[in-house]
């Protein structure tokens, strides 16, 4: 059992949890939910032991095994695979005691090694990695040639391999694609132990939990159930709330306006006094307040004529390699569209190429002259500057604009009075994407001007190397 006993956490002065309480039995799947900053995250460093609380105390079974995702990878050298299987600590600390144990000690760790299942980890290592969207080929890849989105599914598969009691998941289908994130879903409702999970995703937690605890101002609050019953038994306990609210209040009024009338009359003034003291006695009742919902102010664009952008025999990759052929398509106003297909098909090729960000390699893309093109990557996370605030961070893309109207719109995203003076890097991913949202929109890139600006850096490109040609004829011809 994980027992968080009467916690208060304080993170720069703002308090977070306050004298909270909750009780996980073992072998549960629960789902942690709530405000963006309200904590969660902050959670699972306290319970990590990363993080001191400032009263109460968090007690966790003796010997238990604890999982989480690792936000880096210090050894970049390392194949995928064999990065994967060091994570089981003590299969990694047999193996490596075999070379130079005695007969009689290796004898004991063979029997060690059969009885954690060793023969069979590549096999299960390598599922889990397919399963998250490594292809066989990737395995024996060192870890530097993958990106910060592979290295964060990398991490999640390490925390999937290793043996634990206990399971903590931090937005774990943030850089999964939706064939990736059902394969985890199903991966989830099969681990045997306890399980911690801070998602988002209604879907997720739907599938896999069945406690919900709720960072409700500045407490934890247990629910059984799923997310979807979570979410209807707070409602109907709010709705019988304000019913019982309604109903002393009226109750209180009637009361009230009795003492008022006649605690000085002499034959009704013990009446009086005794309302007044049933008054006293009435107890309190205290609504459930939702935290009040964030509406993003998108901007609202220019009506352009159809069709918006039209795609022709276009190809489109990264040098040699084609990774998308023959494209022939058009987009026009209030279009809707989703891409789906597997890892490596070219779904965020296609969106680079629609944006700006690629050249098509033939073909043609046309483009309304005033069209502008939002684009928004979850990768882009991690390339914040993260010493700096948001207010700092927007002020550098809206030079022109006021401070005023730099907070304004910040606002605008969610990121008000004190987030946006907050350090980036102290920031929940929730809050994170909402400034990666209001960065979007300060600096709407046109496809014109975002193909123009390629070209230029491909003809600055060409005329170096025509340079560097003539550079080495010259020194040719005077050796």
């Amino acid at each position: 059992m994980i027992d968080i006993q009467d916690i208060t956490i304080r993170i720069s002065g703002k308090v977070l949890l306050d004298k909270a309480s909750a009780h996980i039995s073992d072998n549960q799947k629960v789902g942690l939910v709530g405000a963006n900053g309200c904590g969660k995250s902050t959670l699972f460093r306290a319970l990590l032991g990363g993080l001191e609380t400032e009263t109460g105390s968090i007690s966790l079974p003796e010997r238990a095994k604890v999982a989480s995702v690792a936000q880096e990878i210090t050894d970049t050298t390392v194949p995928v695979l064999d990065y994967v299987l060091s994570q089981d600590k003590e299969r990694a600390s047999l193996l490596s005691r075999l070379d130079n144990a005695s007969v009689a000690e290796q004898a004991e760790i063979h029997e060690r090694l059969m009885a954690i299942g060793s023969a069979s980890a590549p096999a299960r290592a390598s599922a889990i990695l397919y399963g998250l969207g490594f292809s066989n080929a990737d395995l024996s890849r060192p870890i530097s040639e993958f990106s910060g989105g592979w290295r964060m599914r990398l991490s999640l598969a390490a925390a999937l391999f290793q043996p634990s009691d206990i399971l903590l998941l931090d937005e774990p289908t943030n850089h999964l694609d939706l064939e990736t994130s059902i394969w985890l879903e199903n991966h989830l409702r099969r681990y045997p132990k306890t399980l911690l999970l801070i998602s988002h995703d209604r879907s997720i937690l739907n599938s896999v939990c069945d406690h919900i605890i709720h960072f409700d101002h500045q407490k934890l609050v247990t629910y059984s159930g799923n997310y979807d019953t979570f979410s209807r038994t707070r409602a109907a306990q709010k709705e019988l709330l304000e019913k019982q609210y309604k109903k002393q209040e009226q109750k209180r009024r009637h009361m009230e306006a009795f003492v008022e009338r006649f605690r000085y009359k002499a034959t009704k003034a013990k009446q009086a006094q005794s309302r007044l003291k049933l008054l006293a006695k009435l107890p309190s009742i205290t609504l459930i307040e939702d935290n009040a919902a964030t509406r993003f102010n998108f901007p609202e664009p220019q009506e352009l004529p159809p069709p918006l952008l039209t795609v022709e025999d276009v190809s489109v990759g990264y040098g040699d390699n084609i990774v998308l052929k023959k494209l022939n398509f058009s987009i026009v106003n209030n279009d809707r569209i989703a891409l789906l297909g597997a890892n490596g098909n070219g779904k965020s090729t296609l969106a680079k190429l629609l944006s700006g960000r690629l050249l098509p390699l033939s073909g043609s893309l046309r483009a309304s002259s005033k069209l502008n093109i939002g684009y928004f990557a979850q990768h882009q996370a991690e390339e914040l500057p993260m010493e700096q605030t948001p207010l700092e961070y927007m002020s550098g893309l809206m030079p022109a604009a006021s401070e005023t109207a730099v907070r304004s719109h910040l606002a605008g995203f969610g990121l008000e009075q004190e987030k946006a003076l907050t350090p980036i890097a102290n920031l929940s991913g929730g809050e994170k994407a909402r400034l990666l949202f209001a960065a979007m929109f300060a600096g709407e890139l046109t496809v014109e001007a975002g193909i123009s600006a390629q070209k230029e850096l491909k003809a600055l490109d060409a005329t170096i190397d025509e340079l560097e040609n003539q550079w080495l004829e010259l020194s040719v011809a005077d050796n």
